[in-house]
């Protein structure tokens, strides 16, 4: 399994929208072949900025499947409006600590 992790910072007074466009996205994202989850976390500190973290069978599925396919077109158009500044998406896979 493969945590994608992105930092985003939304424009001022743009954050109700945002979280309406996110919802409607989230269909998107979940048709995927090999996504497994994701979560959106609202920061207490900076109203302004979300933590999104999606788990994935394999990286391919994140960079390929969906970075490809026409369902990123749609979450383009819906959510990278609101970036500033555009976040960057980082890859994560779990440590054995046992």
């Amino acid at each position: 399994m493969i945590l994608e992790a992105a930092m985003l910072h939304i424009k001022p007074g743009l954050t109700a929208q945002f979280e309406e466009s996110f919802r409607q996205a989230s269909t998107l994202i979940s048709s995927i072949d090999g996504y497994l989850g994701h979560e959106l976390q609202h920061c207490l500190e900076d109203d302004h900025k979300y933590l999104l973290l999606v788990k994935w069978r394999s990286l391919e599925d994140h960079t390929v499947g969906f970075r490809e396919s026409a369902q990123y077109q749609e979450w383009k158009a819906l959510l990278h409006k609101y970036y500033s500044p555009f976040p960057v998406v980082e890859h994560f896979t779990s440590v054995s600590l046992g």
